[in-house]
C-alpha cells in the first residue's frame, strides 16, 4: 500500500492588473486577512490572503507570472481558466457572501439559485476570476 502524503497549505496565484484594487477588494469585498510586510504602496509584498488553515491566495500582477509559466500565457481578462469554489455553511450566506463582493466592485456571474448539486451563485472578482459560492459542502470529497 502507498504512503499518504500530507501537504502543507496549498498557495493559489491569480494574476491581477492592479494590486491596490485587488487588495481592497479581497480585504473589504471578501474579508480575508492580507499577510505579509508592507510595502511603500501600503500593500503587503507579496501580496497574500489566509483563505483557511489550508489555503492561501497570491494576487500577482499580471507580468509577474512569466517566470513561473514560460512559454505559456495567463488567460486575458474575460477567459476563465478555473473556478474557485467556496463552501459557506448556509443559502443565506451565498446570498450575502455575493452581495458583500457585489459592492465591493465584483460582477454577478450567475444569480444565487438552487441547482441539481445545491443552493450557489457566482461572482467575478476585478480582475474577471470567477468564484462559485455554494451552500453547505457540495462538491467536497468528490
Amino acid at each position: 500500500m502507498a504512503a499518504t502524503r500530507t501537504l502543507g497549505a496549498v498557495t493559489v496565484s491569480l494574476p491581477v492588473a492592479e494590486r491596490m484594487t485587488s487588495y481592497t477588494f479581497y480585504r473589504d469585498g471578501l474579508g480575508l486577512e492580507a499577510v505579509g510586510k508592507l510595502a511603500e504602496d501600503g500593500v503587503p509584498e507579496p501580496l497574500r490572503f489566509i483563505v483557511n488553515d489550508g489555503l492561501r491566495l497570491m494576487l500577482i500582477p499580471t507580468g509577474g507570472f512569466d517566470w513561473v509559466t514560460g512559454d505559456h500565457t495567463v488567460a486575458e481578462p474575460g477567459q476563465s481558466e478555473c473556478v474557485l469554489a467556496v463552501p459557506v455553511g448556509e443559502e443565506s450566506d451565498v446570498d450575502e457572501m455575493i452581495a458583500r463582493a457585489v459592492r465591493a466592485g465584483a460582477r454577478t456571474v450567475s444569480e444565487p439559485a438552487h441547482q441539481p448539486w445545491g443552493y450557489s451563485g457566482a461572482f467575478a472578482d476585478p480582475d474577471g476570476h470567477i468564484w462559485l459560492i455554494q451552500a453547505g459542502t457540495a462538491g467536497e470529497g468528490h
